[in-house]
């Protein structure tokens, strides 16, 4: 009996922590979305989770640490350690023809944009005056375009080259995703369209749609 309470007991402890962790990073990126990285403190984060500043730093840790597990969050919607380019989702980009192929992707990169790129454009201004957050925004890239590079080529069938590869980055990226949406107000439909019609236009895979 013993051991199963002192079980119940860690499994509500865990519960408790998961969910804290949960509410410190929710709070921290809408302040961040919202007001920037220099205009949110750690007092702001804890204020709008409901919790004490010690929490936040003993749930996530400080202002990088909350930023980098918000951006690995982001990246596959879960704290499991599988990373995007591992998960079903991706390897689903391959299989079907062209125009399924690039819609997969387009679908893909809707919903990695729509968590992710708001939260990049906060680690960029961070970046600017922080030499720590600085590399990991090269790093951050450098991987965006891995992943980028591989979902294309799982569409073309092919490898691309460093051209095609920079220019589709570019295009598909995180800053015109949120110009398109935000400033232009397209709806999620309308992006994921544009953007399958993108990949099939600049990589000339307009021949391919009929065989």
């Amino acid at each position: 009996m013993a051991t199963s309470t002192r079980r119940y007991r860690s499994t509500l402890r865990q519960a408790k922590a998961g969910a804290t962790r949960a509410a410190v990073l929710a709070a921290a990126a809408e302040l961040f979305v919202a007001r920037g990285w220099a205009g949110t403190s750690m007092r702001d984060i804890a204020a709008r989770a409901g919790c004490a500043v010690e929490t936040v730093y003993s749930s996530v840790g400080n202002k990088r640490e909350i930023l980098k597990a918000l951006l690995d969050l982001a990246a596959v919607a879960d704290d499991e350690p599988v990373p995007l380019l591992e998960r079903p989702e991706f390897h689903a980009i391959a299989a079907g023809v062209v125009r399924e192929r690039a819609a997969k992707l387009a679908s893909l990169l809707e919903t990695v944009n729509r968590r992710s790129a708001a939260l990049h454009r906060v680690l960029v201004q961070a970046a600017a005056a922080d030499a720590e957050l600085a590399a990991l925004a090269a790093r951050d890239r450098a991987d965006r375009s891995t992943s980028m590079r591989a979902g294309l080529e799982a569409v073309t069938g092919r490898p691309l080259t460093d051209a095609e590869t920079d220019s589709l980055h570019a295009v598909l990226g995180g800053e015109v995703y949120l110009a398109l949406t935000e400033e232009s107000a397209w709806t999620p439909a309308k992006y994921r369209n544009w953007a399958a019609d993108t990949v099939i236009r600049l990589l000339d895979l307009a021949e391919e749609l009929s065989t």
